[in-house]
């Protein structure tokens, strides 16, 4: 196993500090919003090598089956099937939607076939991967994820005398299923149909003025104003009153399937997803939006937010299980210098989240890790066990 150094993505709603706090990166006076630990080509991590510094990309390519086990080059070919990120949001993300996997290869082929390069800022599809993900809070951790029964949205619009409102109602008393939330969300995004930017400011207004006097759902409300001042006119900022709220403690984690729409707010976590950069926005962002593509790929069912609870592993490590095949994510803290076992194989990438603590494999080798501290251990190490006194998050395949 070798040092890993992460790529930090320096998109315009990161934290200006929290980054460099927890991995000891240096600030830069400006936002930094992710730190990616992986292998996806678009940002790469590097591995410390005693020859010198190596994109684990390479490393990967040059030897698959020591670095990923027949198992996993079985599964997903010679690459690495996860990415884990440290992110953290000082203001809100876009409302965005991750495609399936088919959808995925599809839409890279059609950008493929009309020459938008790779890098393009126009660019929805940048692989052919699905992107399921998890998100386990290191502080408290504001989202909206997945849509609200048809009838809790009615009983938010309720008081609310603004065109837009009185829009959604007649969806709604139209439609008062699945399809009027479809219908909702649609006519809020779509080119031809959105409503002005006037008409945002007013519904924005109206929730601020309700929120003053007595709202029935002061945390809705809030949401709209805090993205109204954020994203002024966009409407994005109505469409939060059809997603559910979620806020997650330090230690929970939330799970978003592909088709899953969903707009992180504010906080820290780790996130571990299926390798891959596809994004669909359609709005509360500078950047790309693609409405048409969005709305191709968002399930509509309405349902509760996905929180998944961790399985305990000799008591010292919690195990997040989430519903694919690409990754899971455990974490370990140790507090009396003893040996613990870790549980995963495969090619696994650890983390100190905080403290200091040794992994070490079965034949003696080891590594010390501290806070901010990264490692990638190839599958065939085999078995790891942990000592020391900290927190280590660890990303493995099922």
């Amino acid at each position: 196993m070798h040092r890993l150094t992460p790529t930090i993505q320096t998109y315009a709603w990161g934290s200006t500090t929290e980054l460099p706090e927890r991995l000891g990166v240096d600030a830069t006076g400006g936002p930094m919003a992710e730190a990616w630990f992986g292998a996806h080509p678009n940002a790469p991590s590097v591995l410390q090598l005693p020859e010198g510094g190596r994109t684990l990309t390479g490393a990967l390519a040059d030897d698959p089956v020591s670095t990923l086990g027949d198992d996993v080059t079985g599964r997903f070919g010679p690459t690495l099937p996860y990415l884990l990120k440290v992110i953290a949001a000082q203001s809100p993300l876009s409302l965005q939607v991750h495609p399936q996997k088919e959808r995925a290869v599809g839409g890279y082929v059609r950008e493929d076939a009309v020459g938008i390069p790779l890098d393009a800022p126009e660019r929805s599809f940048r692989d052919r991967n699905h992107k399921p993900e998890l998100l386990y809070a290191l502080t408290r951790f504001e989202a909206m994820c997945g849509f609200r029964a048809p009838r809790r949205l009615s009983e938010l619009l309720d008081g609310l005398e603004t065109r837009i409102a009185e829009q959604l109602r007649g969806i709604l008393r139209a439609q008062p299923s699945v399809g009027g939330i479809e219908t909702a969300f649609t006519w809020l995004l779509r080119p031809d149909s959105r409503p002005s930017a006037g008409d945002v400011g007013e519904f924005a207004a109206a929730c601020a003025a309700r929120l003053a006097n007595g709202s029935p759902s002061p945390r809705a409300d809030r949401t709209v104003v805090r993205l109204q001042e954020a994203y002024p006119g966009d409407p994005g900022v109505v469409t939060s009153l059809l997603l559910n709220p979620v806020t997650l403690h330090p230690g929970e984690a939330l799970f978003v399937p592909a088709g899953g729409v969903h707009a992180y707010l504010a906080g820290t976590g780790v996130e571990i997803m299926a390798s891959s950069d596809n994004v669909l926005r359609a709005g509360l962002t500078p950047k790309h939006v693609d409405v048409e593509e969005l709305l191709r790929n968002v399930d509509y069912v309405a349902a509760p937010p996905i929180r998944i609870a961790p399985e305990r592993f000799h008591g010292a490590t919690k195990v997040f299980y989430a519903p694919v095949d690409d990754f899971e994510l455990s974490v370990t803290e140790v507090v009396d210098g003893a040996s613990h076992p870790l549980p995963g194989r495969g090619p696994r990438i650890l983390l100190c989240l905080d403290g200091t603590v040794t992994a070490a494999t079965a034949d003696d080798g080891e590594l010390e890790l501290t806070r901010g501290q990264a490692a990638f251990v190839p599958a065939v190490d085999g078995a790891l066990t942990l000592r020391g006194a900290g927190t280590l998050v660890q990303a493995d395949v099922p």
